[in-house]
């Protein structure tokens, strides 16, 4: 019982600290005269992807090849797009229906997703593909060029939305300067990192007990290894999408997942790459597929007349329970 307790306040912790991040890198982008392209692409992406990203590299420097360590880093480095482009993407299109009460078109800025998508889709395919490649040189090259690749892109989204200061946008007070009309960039800073801290501390603790609790409850380690745990780490800190959506601002709520598949399928895999054999199992493979396809099918909306809408982030739900289906009955 009491591990259901902690759990509720560990989900509490990390919806407050999602309000004050998002609160907060609002503030980084408007006095950085930064427009939502960058904010929610690069910033908040990263800023938020960057406990992730810690798993898959602790797990290979950690364990051994023998110890399994080298498998949990890929699938780690694997799960994190996947669950992106499907779960993260199905949870904002409930959260945009219930903010609209009905499917009319998601408020973004088509051009900046539709770039963030084609990044993903692009550099993604190219570090799957390089498990196929026959030696570990020609695997390096890789690495370097999908590092190459995030630099471009984070070069191209900031330099495309410098200028752009959203004064008309307005801004709700900065939390620790609840009373000034403009904070210090030092305060904005500040509460970044606050933020961050209490988001990956909740995360933290919410991820110890929702284990604890599925394997007193009997559910099967490759259950809670492959569907669970990557779940609870990757949702947790998207939830900044979910109050974006919710306060109408969609290009910063997509972009926070757009972006932050930009991020885990090109610096990720590279450090993958260079640190294991990069031999990917059908399953992992099958995963990575479900990405893409999902990819496309939201590039589709964007590029469709009518426009984005909710109903496309619901088909998320779909291709995530394509992959619960295959996991579950073992056909991979």
């Amino acid at each position: 019982m009491i591990d259901i307790v902690i759990l509720l306040i560990s989900f509490a912790i990390i919806l407050i600290g999602a309000k004050v991040f998002t609160n907060s890198i609002e503030w980084l982008g408007r006095k950085l005269h930064l427009g939502d392209g960058a904010v929610g692409s690069i910033f908040a992406a990263v800023g938020t992807a960057m406990p992730e990203t810690l798993v898959p590299v602790v797990a290979i420097l950690g364990g051994g090849r023998d110890s399994g360590g080298h498998d949990v880093g890929i699938g780690a480095i694997l799960g994190a797009p996947f669950m992106l482009a499907t779960l993260a993407m199905f949870v904002t299109g409930i959260a945009a229906v219930i903010k609209r009460r009905n499917n009319s078109p998601m408020l973004v800025d088509p051009g900046i997703i539709k770039r963030d998508m084609t990044f993903f889709m692009m550099v993604y395919a190219v570090a799957i593909l390089a498990s196929f490649l026959p030696g570990p040189e020609f695997k390096i090259v890789v690495a370097i060029a999908l590092v190459f690749a995030y630099v471009i892109y984070a070069y191209r989204t900031i330099k495309s939305s410098m200028g752009e200061d959203n004064d008309g946008n307005e801004l709700k007070p900065l939390f620790l300067a609840y009373k000034k009309k403009s904070p210090h960039l030092v305060l904005v800073l500040v509460q970044i990192a606050l933020a961050l801290c209490v988001i990956i501390g909740g995360a933290t603790l919410f991820v110890e007990k929702i284990q604890i609790i599925t394997i007193a409850l009997g559910v099967p380690v490759l259950i809670l290894s492959l569907i669970i745990t990557p779940v609870a780490t990757e949702l947790p800190e998207k939830f900044n999408s979910i109050i974006w959506t919710s306060q109408g601002k969609d290009t910063l709520a997509l972009g926070n997942i757009s972006g932050a598949m930009v991020f885990q399928s090109s610096v990720i895999p590279a450090i993958g790459i260079l640190l294991t054999d990069w031999v990917l199992e059908p399953l992992a493979l099958y995963s990575a597929g479900l990405a893409l396809v999902a990819a496309v099918f939201q590039y589709m909306g964007l590029r469709s007349k009518n426009g984005l809408r909710p109903a496309h982030l619901l088909f998320g739900g779909l291709f995530y329970s394509c992959f619960i289906v295959v996991v579950i009955t073992g056909i991979l």
